[in-house]
């Protein structure tokens, strides 16, 4: 793997996204400060990181003596005082731009210039938070998939302010994560989710109009397009409110009619059939 200055990265949200960056970046020995709005949600986080080291030891994947070390390199905090000393702070919150514009705006407080803030969302337009910043030559998308430890692709998303230093460090700061960066322009939905979205909500019309089954229709693309998952069950496992929301976010930013949302996805969603964490989506799944 390549080296970077990056050698203390800032997380924020100890949600899925931000939990799994935290664990892949501290198994490539780097320090990490993983911040919520309570600490006892980070520390949760982190207990839940060791469990999943746990398992990989299990398997044979890494030594057992290696987990306290790698686990010891994630700090739980609350505080964004901590994030003092981080070469990189990754904003890993919920998909609402005043949201991420709020924690930005703690995340500049709290950190040295030469830092870079850093956006992990999937749709929102990266330049408009860089604007919200006094320094948004430093602000850059690193875009990571779910499972963050295991999906190879990073979006590195580059903006009109964002300068050549800042993308080459974020595109070196992915390398040192073992990932593949790809650099996109700031466009809503980036590279896969602007190809990907549209293909899934044609499978929900194609489902809606009664074409195939939920099945037939993921078999279909499973045999005929060689994916590994079919499009109804990947949005499932994505959560169709989450579906829904890059959906309306790329028709909203694209007035195209190809991005709008199909009707039955907007139903399912009202009615809270939300995919694999209700238990039930295009197919039934056990309560956990």
């Amino acid at each position: 793997m390549s080296e970077s200055n990056t050698n203390t990265v800032g997380i924020v949200g100890a949600g899925t996204m931000g939990s799994g960056i935290a664990e892949l970046v501290a198994s490539a020995e780097k320090n990490v400060v993983l911040l919520d709005i309570e600490r006892g949600i980070a520390e949760s986080a982190v207990g839940k990181i060791e469990k999943n080291f746990g398992r990989l030891v299990r398997r044979g994947k890494i030594e057992e003596e290696q987990v306290p070390l790698i686990v010891s390199r994630i700090r739980a905090t609350e505080d964004y005082g901590d994030f003092s000393g981080a070469d990189i702070v990754i904003e890993a919150a919920s998909e609402d731009m005043d949201l991420k514009k709020a924690i930005f705006a703690k995340i500049e407080e709290n950190t040295e210039k030469s830092a870079i803030i850093a956006t992990n969302t999937s749709t929102l337009s990266v330049t408009e938070l860089a604007m919200n910043t006094s320094r948004p030559e430093r602000v850059v998308g690193i875009h990571f998939f779910n499972p963050a430890p295991i999906m190879k692709l990073v979006e590195v998303i580059n903006t009109a302010k964002t300068s050549p230093e800042t993308l080459e460090q974020a595109m070196e700061f992915a390398r040192d994560l073992d990932k593949y960066p790809v650099v996109a322009k700031d466009r809503a939905g980036f590279v896969v989710n602007r190809i990907l979205l549209p293909m899934i909500n044609e499978a929900i019309f194609v489902f809606d109009e009664g074409i195939a089954t939920a099945a037939e229709i993921d078999n279909a693309m499973k045999l005929g397009a060689n994916h590994p998952i079919g499009p109804l069950a990947l949005a499932d496992l994505i959560g169709l409110d989450v579906t829904l929301s890059v959906l309306s976010v790329l028709y909203t930013e694209y007035g195209d009619p190809k991005f709008r949302p199909a009707p039955l996805l907007k139903e399912m969603v009202r009615a809270g059939h939300l995919g694999r964490k209700t238990g039930k989506g295009f197919f039934e799944y056990g309560r956990r």
